[in-house]
């Protein structure tokens, strides 16, 4: 298993550079059958002076085509050297984050942790109907209420049901009795396939959904499924803050994870990674890209390695002990914001190892929310508005917040 151990900025510098040397050269070499992959020359100075001492932005005017997935064997040559950064990177997430067996994992770097949720999808509706020979009136997507809106619109794309399961309103928890009733429901209507996606911290409330309980279920009704894990914002911060919870390849029902780098790791946007245990990602391997090599895999088609490139920078920025006094840090604020929410009476939902507080609407009014830039969880009727704890959120920046709650807690005690 890779090691992450972190490396100093010269370190990252050479490995980056070394990378872009073994891609192709458009100046150097004589390369006639593509496009040249580099920005326009005249807007992008490829010779700039601060370039080399900036991997990242030689990395975006270079512009590797990332197209593929490098982890199931051949790819495009012309940019063999940044593909192995991508391949160390999936490599670092799969077995270092989310505890896979060394080289057990395909994925790539999509465009965001929507792309991601997407490919899962299209996975396992194809894995079902190429293995098991049924169509997809017998599959249904299934997911909790609080789920990313990703899954309805993966329903949309392949044609595919959904069914959503109703969960606690004050824990998040999934219904389990609801849960038996969706299944019977579905059952009724022909379903026999599920595609299961199970939360790592929810976009709203930052819950955690057991998976398991997804999984004795769906095994009690004799139905076929698939689990996909939605760590899309919760994948770089839970698997620290909570080190033995179960949202990983060792369980053994779950096949297949989303991370989002550009929201806890605060990467470019277009950083979203899909994993995969392998001998999967083939069922969605697209045979008419004939003249890629290695084929196409992959949804997006044509991606930026630069995008790859900055996350890759970032982790090994900080290393495994630096990325855990990071988000240690940020466990610790959102523990002291839900401390002194609690002293004041003030209601809200937090899980214990997330860094996002979501206060009842009931507790502010828009012109708080306004201030403080807080999310609904509907824009036209809101009854929770979250705070998600990130580096910028300091204490500092919370005690504003907290008096003026506590202020609107007073006045509406004095109103009644």
């Amino acid at each position: 298993m890779q090691q992450w151990t972190k490396l100093n900025k010269e370190t990252i510098r050479t490995i980056v550079f070394n990378a872009l040397e073994e891609n192709v050269n458009f100046y150097d070499e004589n390369i006639l059958g593509i496009p040249g992959s580099h920005l326009d020359n005249k807007v992008f100075y490829q010779d700039a002076p601060f370039l080399k001492d900036a991997p990242f932005l030689t990395a975006l005017i270079h512009n590797p085509n990332h197209i593929g997935c490098h982890t199931l064997g051949a790819s495009e040559s012309f940019f063999r050297g940044t593909h192995q950064i991508e391949r160390e990177l999936i490599g670092l997430c799969a077995e270092q984050i989310l505890k896979a067996e060394p080289g057990s994992c395909d994925g790539y770097v999509a465009a965001g942790g929507t792309e991601a949720n997407l490919q899962a999808i299209w996975i396992y509706r194809n894995y079902f109907r190429n293995i098991d020979g049924v169509r997809n009136d017998s599959i249904c997507i299934l997911c909790s209420r609080d789920s990313h809106y990703s899954m309805s619109k993966a329903a949309n794309v392949f044609d595919l049901d959904i069914a959503t399961v109703q969960v606690d309103d004050n824990t998040r928890a999934i219904d389990e009795r609801h849960l038996q009733e969706v299944i019977a429901a579905q059952k009724a209507k022909g379903k026999s396939h599920f595609i299961v996606v199970a939360n790592m911290m929810t976009t709203m409330f930052g819950s955690v959904d057991n998976a398991d309980i997804y999984a004795a279920a769906l095994e009690a009704n004799n139905c076929q499924f698939m689990i996909h894990v939605d760590a899309a914002f919760g994948g770089f911060i839970y698997p620290f803050t909570n080190p033995n919870n179960t949202l990983n390849f060792q369980n053994k029902y779950i096949t297949s994870v989303t991370l989002d780098a550009h929201k806890m790791v605060q990467a470019p946007y277009g950083t979203g990674i899909f994993l995969i245990r392998k001998g999967l990602m083939q069922h969605a391997n697209t045979k008419e890209a004939s003249y890629v090599e290695g084929e196409d895999f992959t949804l997006i088609g044509s991606r930026s390695g630069a995008n790859a490139i900055a996350v890759w920078m970032i982790l090994m920025t900080y290393g495994r002990y630096g990325w855990e006094e990071k988000t240690t840090t940020l466990l610790n604020r959102a523990a002291w914001l839900a401390a002194e929410l609690d002293k004041a009476g003030i209601t809200y939902y937090r899980n214990p190892y997330s860094n996002i507080i979501t206060i009842r609407s009931e507790h502010l009014n828009k012109g708080i929310a306004g201030k403080y830039g807080l999310v609904p969880d509907n824009h036209q009727d809101a009854n929770w508005y979250k705070v998600v704890v990130m580096d910028h959120v300091t204490i500092d920046r919370l005690i504003p917040l907290l008096e003026d709650l506590k202020t609107y807690q007073h006045e509406a005690c004095l109103a009644e």
